[in-house]
């Protein structure tokens, strides 16, 4: 069964939203405030976070960034409609998506489906499934990517970013075609700034540079292109 970190100081939503979670069959572990929320991730071991930003204590921009020291479990991050610099810094941090506060549970949990889905390792893959770019070796099948042969830990997003971008090696994409192909309808409210904020995160997991890239290139503009590395 997946098992799900719930993390609000709202009793009334954590019950609501633990119900209906269960009710889809999760199982649900919770947590009232940050500190308990990370003893009980490492204890819980669980498939998926949900993270509410206010929280007493120590926030959940904090715990994020804690979680992401030592783990690429999914997260979805809880934010204020009206607080945009919430939802950008989440994000950065690591987060996988977001959703603003009130909102639909249905959708919370189908992006929590989405994001579970992408984070599943499959079979080994067969040669087909593999994409070589000069250092570069993106294996689809086991969602595992290698630069000179030591690998590159990414979060799901940034696999299916990846991905994408070397499939399409050589082509200029801009950036509602990266959104329409990684995010599908799970496309997020700040569009082209999320494309941007994945791509600056790629970037650094690869050990890439915007001002002298040698995989992925800014088309000032438009949005992105994938090269080979060879420069």
């Amino acid at each position: 069964m997946t098992r799900v970190l719930l993390v609000d100081d709202e009793a009334n939503l954590r019950h609501a939203l633990g119900y209906a979670l269960r009710q889809e069959g999760y199982e649900v572990v919770a947590a009232a405030d940050g500190e308990t929320a990370l003893g009980l991730f490492r204890t819980a071991k669980p498939d998926a976070v949900i993270l509410d930003v206010m929280l007493p204590g120590l926030d959940g921009l904090e715990v994020a960034r804690r979680l992401r020291r030592d783990s690429d479990v999914p997260i979805v991050m809880l934010t204020a409609r009206d607080q945009e610099i919430d939802r950008i810094v989440a994000l950065e941090i690591g987060a996988d998506d977001h959703i603003g506060k009130p909102f639909s549970t249905r959708e919370l949990i189908a992006r929590l489906r989405a994001l579970l889905r992408r984070s599943q390792r499959p079979a080994p893959a067969t040669g087909d499934d593999v994409i070589e770019a000069g250092e570069i070796r993106l294996d689809t099948g086991r969602r595992r990517v290698e630069r000179a042969g030591r690998e590159v830990m990414l979060k799901p997003r940034e696999f299916d970013l990846l991905a994408y971008l070397m499939r399409n090696r050589g082509i200029v994409l801009d950036r509602d075609r990266i959104l329409a192909a990684v995010w599908g309808d799970q496309r997020p409210g700040e569009g082209a700034r999320t494309v941007d904020t994945h791509v600056r995160r790629l970037r650094e997991a690869l050990g890439d540079r915007a001002s002298a890239p040698r995989w992925v290139e800014t088309v000032r503009g438009v949005g992105y292109r994938f090269r080979d590395g060879d420069r």
